[in-house]
């Protein structure tokens, strides 16, 4: 299916209105469309009439999108400067012989008494309204609709259109960038449409992620999976902005429960997708690594400004695998699914005879730079999966293996949350981590550990103790 194409036509009314515009058309453009504007596409020494001409008449160019402003619809019905141009040439065919879905108004602006600025010509068709922020969301989809010829009782699902956008270049991109600025101001602003944009920004990224899927298996298969997920930091770092902003700005139920629902809709990136009989082990290890880094800096973001019912939330609450029910497995899983093994990079370990103890844990150290969290975070956070994995589901065959723990070895001390719950009242916040209403509610699985070594995870000689990490001995002693 090729790109639909989309001429825009409108005033120079200010510079301000001029960005509105452009970043518009970037939007436009990130959502697969095809977008034809004068500042990309009107070189010097073009005919400016000519340009307008053929872009109305290019039976290419299927829809033609008026911004309307007050300086719009003054030089539209006055007929000055290239709007009138524009407006000579649009208007004959509005009344004439082009189909009635090629052009269509969008509403940058109204009157003092809340009149839509339109040209005459216009009045009497319907427009599209983005004059006003708060709606700003659900009238862009509209917009996305008439694009796309898609009939609005048929609702097409967020983040389908982008994956037009896959680059044919060493870059990728996911079509995330407007939406996700867009998102962090309704966030820091307390805008009302705040929420509806945040599930926008993360439908778009969980859709936009098939973009990276290795396809191509000639060559060394590690070294795609490394160049796919570093091609990803760019939006890994978008998401980790996100998370934190909401856990700084917006920690709501509806908030946490948009993140949960996010990681639901990630994890079918793990298995062969649907129809594909012909795989190996290691296909999807580029979505492993990238899922698995998300999921730990989502939760250390909210542990970071101790947001700490948010952070259980997405430890307590289970995800739905609808697959599953196909196989007789149980189609709530525990959050250790965002953690399993990576084949390719042991591959690559053995085959460049790198000698790392693990290079998955090296990838998340050396990844982990100028992005508002600390490894020490990641590592925190890490050993908290590790330990309410054992806590809730000690029966469990495979537990959540915490990679960062590698870099912590024997003799660490408490972790940040934990030295801080030697106060009493901290540790009453943040026990909520762990799922424990007690100190000694811990008390079984430390001896467990400290009987059975096997249980903790080992690198050549070295592990972690537990009981150290927690500082257990003075957790809660104090007022």
């Amino acid at each position: 299916m090729a790109n639909p194409k989309l001429f825009i036509s409108y005033s120079w009314t200010n510079p301000e209105h001029e960005l509105w515009v452009l970043n518009l058309a970037t939007e436009l453009r990130e959502s697969g469309v095809d977008v034809i504007l004068d500042k990309w596409d009107l070189k010097e020494g073009h005919d400016a009439n000519v340009f307008m001409e053929k872009m109305v008449n290019d039976p290419d160019i299927k829809k033609v999108a008026l911004v309307c402003d007050k300086t719009y619809s003054e030089k539209a019905d006055g007929r000055s400067g290239g709007v009138g141009t524009e407006t000579q040439i649009i208007s004959s065919e509005v009344y004439a012989k082009q189909d009635q879905d090629k052009f269509v108004a969008i509403l940058k602006e109204r009157d003092e008494t809340g009149k839509a600025y339109l040209p005459a010509y216009y009045r009497s068709r319907i427009y599209i309204d983005l004059s006003d922020p708060e709606n700003y969301v659900s009238n862009f989809e509209q917009l996305l609709r008439w694009i796309y010829d898609k009939p609005l009782f048929k609702k097409p699902d967020l983040g389908t259109e982008p994956a037009f956008l896959k680059d044919e270049s060493d870059s990728i991109s996911l079509g995330t960038t407007v939406i996700f600025k867009r998102a962090i101001d309704a966030i820091r602003n307390n805008k009302q449409y705040s929420d509806a944009a945040v599930k926008e920004y993360l439908s778009t990224l969980a859709s936009g992620i098939e973009t990276i899927r290795i396809n191509n298996h000639e060559g060394q298969f590690d070294d795609k999976v490394i160049e796919s997920i570093s091609s990803f930091l760019p939006y890994r770092n978008e998401a980790i902005e996100l998370f934190l902003t909401l856990a700084n700005y917006r920690d709501t139920n509806e908030s946490r429960r948009s993140v949960h629902r996010f990681f639901e809709s990630l994890i079918p990136y793990l298995s062969p997708p649907e129809g594909v009989s012909s795989y190996t082990e290691w296909d999807f290890d580029n979505f492993k690594f990238i899922i698995h880094e998300l999921f730990l800096y989502a939760l250390a973001s909210f542990i970071r400004y101790e947001r700490f019912e948010s952070a259980s939330y997405l430890m307590q609450n289970e995800y739905y695998v609808q697959g599953n029910s196909e196989y007789g497995r149980d189609v709530m899983v525990p959050f250790n699914v965002f953690r399993s093994h990576m084949q390719s990079l042991k591959h690559r370990n053995d085959r460049l005879k790198l000698r790392r103890l693990s290079i998955r844990a090296d990838l998340l150290s050396e990844r982990c730079k100028g992005i508002g969290l600390e490894f020490r975070h990641l590592m925190q956070t890490d050993f908290i999966l590790f330990m309410r994995d054992y806590l809730d589901h000690s029966d469990q065959m495979f537990h959540w293996f915490p990679e960062t723990l590698l870099y912590i070895r024997r003799h660490g001390t408490a972790f940040e949350v934990f030295a801080r719950s030697k106060s009493s009242a901290y540790f009453e916040k943040s026990k909520k981590l762990l799922g424990i209403q007690r100190k000694e509610d811990l008390s079984p699985l430390l001896e467990a550990f400290q009987k059975d070594s096997r249980l903790l995870p080992r690198w050549e000689f070295d592990s972690f103790s537990p009981a150290g990490l927690l500082g257990f001995n003075e957790l809660s002693t104090k007022p």
